[in-house]
């Protein structure tokens, strides 16, 4: 049910979007900060959720659709909030690049495998790209502003966030392949013939 728990947890990373944007769109260090709060606070509930569903057996089929769409949701607003007020500038902006590639390719990836009833399991190298990327964002929302507000100036935080930023961008690039490879051993072993013979009926609800 959406009204679960884990679906509500869920729900809130969509709900956080807005709060997001407009904390950096004041562009004040305190906003900074909470920006880095709000994203940090989103981000930890795509553990939670999952973890929770599964201890209570409340895993759903539309928790399963919405959890994967509100990671894309969250991390595609945070790119490009950072991208248009100049956060990411210079060679920063190709690893958001090749980020945002990469969800969109593994979205249709999903969407095509779907459609012949094979899922995509989640690598644990997947996860740790995840890890990287999360904590990047939340580190670039937070930025040199934030850190001299809260009397740590003294750390780069913005260059430990672009650092964090390539290392998700490489891992990306690692895991994007192996999915593409997967999604492509599938199209090759499915049998040729029209749509209407080798593809499912789609569902109709009532």
């Amino acid at each position: 049910m959406p009204t679960d728990l884990p679906n509500l947890l869920t729900l809130s990373r969509i709900a956080a979007i807005p709060l997001l944007v407009a904390l950096v769109a004041l562009r004040t260090p305190w906003g900074d900060a909470a920006a880095c709060l709000v994203f940090s606070a989103a981000a930890i509930t795509d553990y939670f959720d999952g973890r929770i569903a599964r201890q209570r057996k409340l895993v759903s089929g539309f928790g399963r659709m919405l959890d994967p769409i509100a990671d894309k949701l969250l991390v595609g607003a945070a790119l490009m909030v950072l991208a248009g007020h100049d956060r990411l500038t210079g060679w920063t902006l190709y690893p958001a690049i090749v980020i945002l590639l990469r969800e969109i390719l593994v979205s249709g990836l999903r969407e095509y495998l779907a459609d012949l009833r094979i899922g995509l399991p989640v690598s644990r190298l997947a996860k740790w790209k995840t890890g990287f990327q999360m904590g990047a964002l939340g580190t670039l929302l937070a930025g040199d502003t934030a850190a001299g507000a809260l009397h740590l100036g003294f750390l780069p935080v913005s260059l430990i966030g672009e650092a964090m930023l390539w290392t998700a961008a490489a891992l990306t690039l690692v895991t994007g392949r192996d999915y593409l490879i997967a999604g492509l051993h599938h199209a090759a072993a499915e049998p040729a013939g029209p749509p209407a013979e080798r593809r499912p009926e789609p569902l109709v609800r009532p």
